[in-house]
């Protein structure tokens, strides 16, 4: 693993022993994609965890997650981004943020088009967000076996993230993050210059 990627143990849906397991062994990351599952075990496990959202968020629940999240993979309207916002006004922080987009052939998944991000970010409401951090992006690939395709999507992905560091992000050390690869595709994602994968069954078996 090149030293500059970071693992996110994907923990939605497994017990707290088993993440308190991984947490012994020295794991100190991990993804949550509902936010009362996350607020449960955030409540039960090591107060120096990470934890990161990684599904999609619904705005009235952000209040739960505002004190504590240390990273939201999914931020994908601007409603969306004027809540974080209000939520980190409230609890005092900023909460740091991937912008999620839309780089799959699959329908299912959500998240900003490229166009509708380099829209976003040229409008530039977020600036106006002194609780809010835009750190980075994520996107997910299509499920597939074609490792052209996956590798075209990551590559679009990257492509943008450079694209948007030069021209919003210059002298911003917080975007850096470039969140893609899970389990299945990981190998390629690094390949194509991830800095942070969400692996779940690698680390926790099947569910």
């Amino acid at each position: 693993m090149p030293p500059q990627v970071k693992v996110v143990a994907v923990s939605k849906f497994h017990p707290t022993e088993q993440i308190r397991e991984a947490y012994d062994a020295g794991q100190r990351l991990f993804g949550e994609s509902r936010v009362q599952e996350l607020v449960g075990k955030q409540q039960e496990l090591p107060g120096d965890i990470e934890w990161h959202f990684i599904g999609s968020l619904q705005r009235n629940k952000v209040k739960q997650i505002a004190p504590f999240v240390s990273l939201i993979h999914s931020l994908d309207s601007e409603r969306l981004m004027r809540e974080i916002e209000k939520q980190g006004a409230a609890c005092g922080r900023v909460i740091h943020c991937l912008l999620q987009v839309h780089i799959a052939e699959e329908e299912t998944k959500s998240g900003f088009s490229p166009d509708e991000c380099r829209r976003f970010l040229e409008e530039g409401s977020w600036k106006k967000c002194p609780h809010l951090q835009i750190a980075g992006m994520m996107g997910m690939a299509t499920y597939t076996d074609e490792r052209e395709q996956v590798h075209r999507e990551f590559r679009l992905l990257k492509n943008l993230f450079e694209e948007c560091k030069v021209k919003y992000f210059t002298n911003d050390a917080a975007f850096r993050e470039l969140s893609m690869g899970m389990s299945g595709d990981y190998p390629i994602a690094l390949e194509e210059g991830s800095t942070l994968i969400r692996v779940g069954t690698l680390i926790f078996g099947e569910r």
